[in-house]
């Protein structure tokens, strides 16, 4: 009976058995196949290219990243500029390992991360990414107290403080500089304390690509409450749906200032750069470098000032429609100071550098400097030239005995040459020299003419219109090329105009508002023997023998080339600086 019990109960646990595994596969180990890939290494952070900026000399970085393999991981290697930080021989995973941890210190530079991987079958990979921590932010120019270039944050750099956000305002990839720059959006702007940035005078520096929708905003306001404009200043934006005018009003306690600015083309499809600064007697807002000029009345008075607005009139100039803005912003700069002409345009070249056109090896925009923007070297002042109001922005104000002078080591590393520049003339006196780049004259110290090499551009009367004359010298001989009676400018309308003159191995033509008034043959070519000096709007000290002094004219948009234009070039300068 006990056997037979035994028997039953053994005959059940087999049963039990049978049925717990019914429907499973017998384990059996299966061949992974040949090992025929190398590691996969894929890095997520840091990035390549990142740039790091924080308040301090060293920072800590996120290192992120996985690796996969066709049979199975042995090890993983990470380094930094080769030195090794973190690394894995045991896998949970064996054909993937994600790694994850935060490296302390590093220091300010360029660095590597590098991963290596090997796997069981003694293949290897390797990659790398390059990453940047940088310095603090340094201050560039005299008397910057705030800088906020947008690259993702809307931290200011010096102090690194946060400006506060409101609404969803975001970002463009579409920068001028750096990564990003500042995108306005319906309801939303910035603001950001106004601690440390009042002074008795004051400037604001950006770069602005402007959306007319709505037809007006506020750019930069720090405004007290209520309709009170005699304290702060306002800068702001009113117009249509093809161009916005840029205004600006400041406050000296005792009353208001009111500067109209100049319009821009809407909507803003190219970057254009806009500084307002207040001094004690004046208020000067620039657009693209050319400043519109008013009288101020005494220093801006802060009273009641506490927050900036940027990209909207709010919190305390919402009035008149001045909300806020769906603009563009990037780069934006305060300074504790007036900025002068030269300092709007060093700003500008540094932000945006000229694009010279093909073969320009120098341009003079005269924007209150003297300053070639391609060789990036400052003209010599002889007596006291200035500045006016230009055919573009600002342009050279002759005066008597007053010229510019600059190296021509070069400018005559060329066979052909080319000039092009705006002139309004004035026919007193009544012949000057304009452009001349000739040799001394040994035999005349005191009334150089020598013409055998290099050139002259000139002007004299001719019952009473002004006639325009360019000499060339071979090196042995000169030729002339006068414009002739059908080409001599009025000077009495006061117009601008428009003159170039090229200069090939083989001819010379002259061209007065982009039509050919003289072209001949050029024997022999250009040559620059002596001529190491360019004299700009006199012919002294090269070219005086016939009375071809100082011009008192007004010049403005001065190119020179190492080539010889074509009418089709000549006439493209001078239609885009119209």
């Amino acid at each position: 009976m006990k056997i037979l019990r035994f028997l039953l109960a053994f005959t059940a646990v087999l049963m039990l058995a049978a049925g717990c595994n019914e429907g499973i596969d017998p384990i059996s180990q299966i061949d992974p196949g040949p090992d025929k890939d190398a590691p996969v290494i894929t890095i997520k952070s840091p990035t390549q290219g990142q740039a790091i900026e924080v308040d301090s000399l060293v920072v800590s970085i996120l290192v992120q990243l996985e690796v996969t393999d066709d049979i199975e991981l042995k090890a993983v290697s990470v380094l930094l500029d080769n030195k090794e930080i973190g690394a894995m021989s045991t896998f949970k995973d064996y054909r993937r390992a994600l790694m994850e941890f935060r490296h302390l210190n590093v220091a300010t530079g360029v660095h590597t991360l590098t991963v290596r991987a090997t796997d069981l079958g003694g293949k290897s990979s390797e990659k790398s990414v390059t990453f940047e921590k940088k310095p603090p932010y340094v201050p560039v120019y005299a008397g910057e107290v705030f800088y906020m270039p947008f690259n993702g944050d809307f931290v200011e750099k010096i102090t690194f403080k946060e400006a506060t956000k409101v609404g969803s305002p975001g970002f463009t990839e579409a920068s001028l500089k750096g990564t990003r720059a500042y995108a306005g959006a319906t309801d939303a702007y910035l603001t950001f304390p106004m601690t440390g940035l009042k002074s008795s005078a004051f400037s604001a520096s950006f770069w602005y690509k402007v959306n007319a929708s709505p037809d007006r905003s506020g750019i930069l306001s720090a405004s007290p409450a209520g309709e009170d404009r005699t304290k702060g200043f306002r800068l702001f934006r009113e117009g249509g749906t093809t161009s916005q005018r840029i205004k600006a009003n400041v406050g000296w306690g005792g009353g208001e200032t009111w500067n109209d600015g100049a319009l821009i083309t809407a909507p803003g499809t190219n970057w254009v750069h806009i500084a307002l600064s207040v001094s004690a007697d004046k208020c000067v807002l620039y657009i693209n470098g050319a400043g519109v000029e008013v009288p101020n009345k005494g220093n801006i008075d802060w009273t009641g000032v506490d927050l900036l607005g940027i990209a909207s009139g709010a919190p305390n100039f919402t009035y008149w429609g001045h909300s806020f803005d769906r603009s563009q912003y990037d780069e934006l700069r305060l300074f504790n100071r007036a900025l002068t002409d030269a300092d709007v345009q060093t700003i500008i070249q540094n932000d945006k550098p000229y694009v010279p056109r093909n073969g320009e090896i120098l341009y003079m925009p005269f924007e209150g400097t003297y300053k070639d923007l391609i060789g990036n070297k400052e003209a010599t002042k002889v007596g006291s030239p200035a500045f006016a109001a230009g055919k573009v922005g600002k342009a050279y104000a002759g005066a008597a005995d007053a010229y510019l002078t600059y190296p021509a080591v070069d400018l005559t590393k060329t066979t052909s040459f080319s000039a092009a520049f705006w002139m309004k003339i004035n026919a007193t006196p009544d012949r000057a020299g304009i452009l001349v780049l000739g040799p001394p004259d040994e035999a005349a110290p005191t009334a150089p003419n020598n013409r055998k090499s290099g050139f002259r551009f000139f002007r004299e009367n001719a019952g009473g219109k002004q006639r325009f004359k360019l000499n060339a010298g071979n090196g042995t001989a000169d030729t002339w090329f006068d414009g002739g009676a059908s080409a001599d400018v009025d000077p009495t309308t006061g117009t601008w105009h428009h003159f170039a003159f090229t200069i090939s191995p083989t001819e010379a033509i002259v061209y007065i508002d982009g039509e050919v008034v003289k072209q001949g043959a050029l024997s022999g070519g250009i040559s620059w023997e002596g001529c190491n000096i360019l004299s700009i709007m006199s012919g002294a000290p090269r070219f005086t023998g016939w009375n071809h002094f100082s011009d008192l004219s007004l010049m403005d948009e001065l190119h020179l080339f190492n080539k010889a234009l074509t009418q089709t070039e000549v006439k493209g300068i001078m239609n885009d600086e119209k």
